[in-house]
């Protein structure tokens, strides 16, 4: 039997993770992710938003900012961590 006559519905193209990054399971679940992909030949990072195999968005951050949103995500875990501290 021909492959094409046996698949009963559409498939869903795989989509890797990226080579050069890593990705953050959502808190929330139900296969929400980020995804963050270095690519060094457009000088950009890419930030991505999943859900399961879909790509609903992505962000293009300049490599030279890079280091401003990790400015930004230390400042306020600092902040979150010295307010959880103070509530003891």
């Amino acid at each position: 039997m021909d492959r094409s006559a046996r698949q009963t519905g559409a498939m869903n193209p795989v989509t890797p993770l990226p080579v050069a990054g890593e990705a953050f399971l959502d808190a929330r679940g139900d296969g929400r992710a980020l995804r963050v992909s270095w690519h060094p030949e457009a000088g950009v990072v890419v930030l991505s938003l999943w859900s399961g195999a879909t790509c609903r968005g992505t962000f293009r951050l300049p490599a030279d900012e890079v280091a401003e949103l990790v400015a930004a995500l230390r400042t306020g875990l600092g902040r979150a961590y010295d307010a959880a501290h103070r509530a003891c």
